[in-house]
């Protein structure tokens, strides 16, 4: 015991792992098909959902800034017929309100300058500025009763990744990643694809790596961010004058030291860096391979909008979520900055609208025709949306809207969801919630339910706690699954 290291392997951690492997085998005769992993090295401590899943993977298209609402799909015909009247205190309630609108002394009332129109069997409420979204509305499932407790976009963003306003826990993506592990061993389990919209880039919110963060869990299960450019993913390629074998020996002997180490000391991350050094290695063949999007037809980049062609947009990389989808990565994150509209909104709201209403719309009828839409769940939306009165100028056309986060539109297709509705209600004034209200952690609850995951159950202990995506709320939106 001279030799004992704190490090060394706990009692839990030594039950946690004679148990799993009798567990496994159980339940996985059980549930056929649905172990699904291939990181032998992974440190979740179980590769098993809790109930058979409807989706293997999601797609979540963030809309990072905060779309506007009622410009889109949440129509309010009331805000014209009383435009430019105070917001009722009755209806604002004394909601507390951001530094930019605190002082003004009125609150006058602003309607959508685009028409709405109904579309599909469904008769989903659309927007004229998003034409190939308004054709898809019968596999969407729209969700307008969205509320948040952050009135800021940096903890706005941060709690719905990862279930907290504060930084420092998991991202959604890398406790998948934790929880599932990935169905293809030379790519992540999550991916992460960023673009720049062309209204407001100048005042785009800056987006940190940490969105995408492990938190407290194991380092391998970091979002990995994919770049356009000839180095997609940084630090991949071999040094100049080392060859493909050479590396393969640096890494075989790097990996007996490494093991070594870790029999002394039974840290968890000294396999975790072995496992990130080994997909390293793999991702030199296939990142190249899922980059080069060469050989797409023509016609697939018309579906998608002239903009896929060119690398680092919105369109090129719904594109790539495709393909990514296609070679079974657990979690596609993109991040479209450009929605933070106070002023000449509708000006900036129709540019990032073009930038991403037909790449959207695009992605979800290729996966659907190509029969992966229905296990792979598609999110459209920001981290809170915006209020019913107008920002500074509200006459003519430029004016803006601050943050609202009572309510608030998202949408989702594919992966269990129910196609063709529309779940929970605004109010007339398109303020508050008043049916079937969506927090956030109900809606990460459900995510994590359409890939077979109890949200109660994903837990991880972190300094005596025991932490989950969903804190201690929750609560699984039935009336959403198909």
């Amino acid at each position: 015991m001279d030799n004992f290291s704190p490090l060394q392997l706990s009692r839990r951690a030594f039950l946690a792992r004679a148990s799993s492997g009798v567990g496994l085998a159980a339940l996985g005769s059980l549930l056929p098909g649905c172990l699904g992993r291939t990181d032998s090295l992974s440190m979740s401590p179980s590769t098993l959902p809790h109930h058979f899943p409807t989706a293997k993977r999601v797609i979540y298209l963030f809309q990072s800034g905060g779309p506007a609402q009622m410009e889109l799909f949440d129509y309010k015909p009331l805000l014209k017929e009383r435009e430019n009247e105070d917001l009722p205190e009755s209806v604002r309630m004394g909601q507390r309100l951001t530094g930019m609108t605190a002082n003004q002394k009125a609150f006058p009332l602003k309607a959508a300058v685009h028409k709405f129109k109904q579309y599909g069997q469904s008769g989903a409420w659309v927007s004229d500025l998003l034409p190939h979204t308004a054709k898809i509305v019968d596999d969407l499932c729209f969700v307008k009763s969205l509320h948040t407790e952050a009135i800021n976009h940096d903890p706005a963003m941060t709690f719905f990744q990862s279930g907290s306003q504060l930084s420092g826990r998991p991202s959604m993506g890398a406790w998948l990643s934790y929880g599932l592990g990935s169905d293809n061993k030379n790519l992540p389990a999550f991916c992460v694809l960023l673009s720049k919209g062309s209204g407001r880039v100048a005042a785009a919110q800056p987006l940190s790596s940490r969105l995408w963060g492990t938190g407290f869990l194991p380092s391998l299960h970091q979002g990995v961010q994919f770049r356009s450019g000839k180095e997609p993913v940084l630090y991949l390629t071999n040094p100049e004058g080392v060859s493909h074998h050479g590396r393969r020996r640096v890494l075989d002997y790097l990996k007996e030291l490494n093991e070594l180490y870790h029999s002394e000391v039974q840290d968890p991350e000294v396999k975790s860096r072995i496992a990130q050094y080994e997909m390293a290695y793999r991702m030199q063949t296939s990142v190249p391979e899922v980059m080069d999007v060469s050989g797409e037809p023509d016609e697939v980049y018309d579906l998608y909008g002239p903009e896929s062609r060119i690398p680092g947009t919105y369109a090129a990389n719904c594109l790539l979520a495709r393909r990514l989808a296609e070679r079974d990565v657990r979690f596609i994150q993109l991040y479209h900055q450009g929605w933070d509209h106070h002023n000449d909104l509708p000006d900036h709201i129709a540019k990032q609208c073009k930038d991403t209403d037909q790449a959207s719309a695009a992605l979800v009828t290729d996966l659907k025709r190509r029969g992966l839409l229905d296990d792979t769940l598609v999110i459209w939306g920001g981290e809170f949306g915006r209020t019913n009165y107008a920002q500074g100028d509200n006459s003519g056309t430029r004016y803006g809207r601050d943050h609202h986060p009572r309510c608030f539109s998202a949408w989702m297709a594919g992966g269990g969801v129910k196609p063709g509705i529309s779940y929970g209600q605004t109010d007339e004034f398109g303020y508050n919630v008043v049916k079937d209200p969506v927090h956030v952690h109900d809606f990460q609850a459900t995510i994590l339910h359409l890939l077979g995951i109890d949200h109660e159950s994903l837990i991880f202990k972190h300094q005596g706690r025991r932490f989950r995506l969903t804190d201690v709320h929750g609560t699984v939106v039935k009336g959403i699954l198909a």
